[in-house]
């Protein structure tokens, strides 16, 4: 009883830092959390989040129950760059040349139709899924683990995922926290240097996959 108590002691330690990891990640997601929460307020950052969380839960599901998919997803890396690159920055290029209007409500809320909530969570789901650092991200930490028991794989990953939406969650808060404390031109101008970074790692992302180099974790 206590050997497993403290085998599964490690796979809560060990899935806190592989989500420690990546949600401390200098990666688009980071930036497009900040140009939604500030620019849009709290819900459309939200939004966003919970799109990136399915992604990664359905990496999750598919590197234990069918790591054949991802492998086969890796080996066109270049594509799925390429693909990832141009989302980046379509996105990055629509926040800034997008003309802006901060309004705001008793509750500083930014006035945003339950339909762009919909294509936020979209945009939050497609950016982490085509970044190939997500499928390489997942793929070994399966790979790590595979040896171990299905309780072991499970809280594993059910205690990084947590902690990574915690902590994306704690990201939207802290940016809507600045953001009450921000002029509307403030905003403005934030909401577009958020745009400028996606604009830049999309770049980035376009010339190692035109250039062959391995991607690593974004």
């Amino acid at each position: 009883m206590n050997d497993n108590y403290f085998i599964l002691l490690s796979a809560v330690y060990l899935g806190l830092l592989l989500g420690l990891f990546v949600a401390i990640s200098v990666g688009p997601v980071i930036f497009a959390v900040i140009k939604y929460s500030i620019g849009m307020g709290w819900k459309a950052g939200l939004s966003f989040i919970i799109g990136v969380s399915i992604s990664d839960i359905m990496y999750v599901f598919l590197a234990n129950k069918a790591g054949n998919i991802l492998s086969e997803l890796l080996s066109h890396e270049r594509m799925i760059g390429y693909i990832g690159a141009s989302l980046f920055i379509g996105i990055g290029l629509y926040g800034l040349f997008k003309k802006i209007k901060v309004t705001r409500n008793k509750n500083d809320m930014a006035q945003v139709s339950v339909k762009d909530y919909w294509k936020i969570l979209a945009s939050g789901f497609l950016m982490n899924t085509l970044n190939p650092g997500a499928i390489l991200t997942w793929i070994t930490a399966v790979a790590a683990i595979a040896t171990m028991s299905s309780t072991y794989r499970f809280v594993f990953f059910a205690s990084c995922l947590s902690l990574i939406l915690s902590l994306d969650l704690l990201k939207v808060f802290l940016a809507q926290t600045i953001r009450k404390k921000l002029t509307p031109r403030n905003i403005v101008l934030l909401n577009r240097l958020s745009a400028l970074a996606l604009v830049i790692i999309g770049i980035v992302l376009l010339l190692k996959s035109a250039l062959n180099i391995h991607l690593g974790s974004f």
